[in-house]
């Protein structure tokens, strides 16, 4: 990991968008692989004043019954935010999270080809459809500029 962060010329922006559903490897890869770019790319991120954006779950807030190990990954997720953005605040660099609700991915396709599950999921989603990941962008985007620098430990 420090390696890919020092081959970098400049680094602003770090965007932990990691989300794997594999028995016993969520907390390593979603969790742990997030804490490791963190510190990997905090001096880099230091000398740019720049920002970290890590992406949570919805499961952040109330858990999954058929995924416990991602629902713990990303709730881990949420609250790492909130530390580093204490920690990493006097260098400089803000750190944020985004916790969004059901995205079409790869990791979503069975549910969304499931008419049954699909249809369940969309009933308690407010905008009725499942969400894009260009739905994150825009929040992203804000997230990582100027107008967001007073910004940071949130999600």
């Amino acid at each position: 990991m420090d390696a890919l962060v020092t081959a970098q010329l400049q680094l602003s922006v770090v965007v932990n968008a990691a989300g794997v559903i594999r028995r016993d490897e969520e907390l390593d890869i979603n969790l742990t692989g997030t804490m490791r770019v963190c510190t990997s790319a905090r001096p880099a991120l230091a000398a740019n004043s720049g920002c970290i954006i890590n992406i949570a779950s919805m499961h952040s807030y109330f858990g999954g019954r058929l995924v416990p190990g991602y629902a713990a990954s990303k709730g881990g997720i949420a609250q790492l935010t909130k530390p580093l953005a204490i920690a990493y605040a006097p260098d400089g660099i803000r750190v944020n999270a985004l916790a969004p609700g059901w995205i079409a991915t790869p990791l979503t396709e069975n549910l969304q080809e499931d008419p049954a599950r699909s249809a369940d999921i969309l009933a308690r989603t407010p905008m009725n459809r499942w969400g894009q990941p260009e739905d994150l962008v825009g929040p992203a985007l804000f997230l990582a500029s100027e107008a967001a620098s007073f910004i940071t430990g949130k999600f």
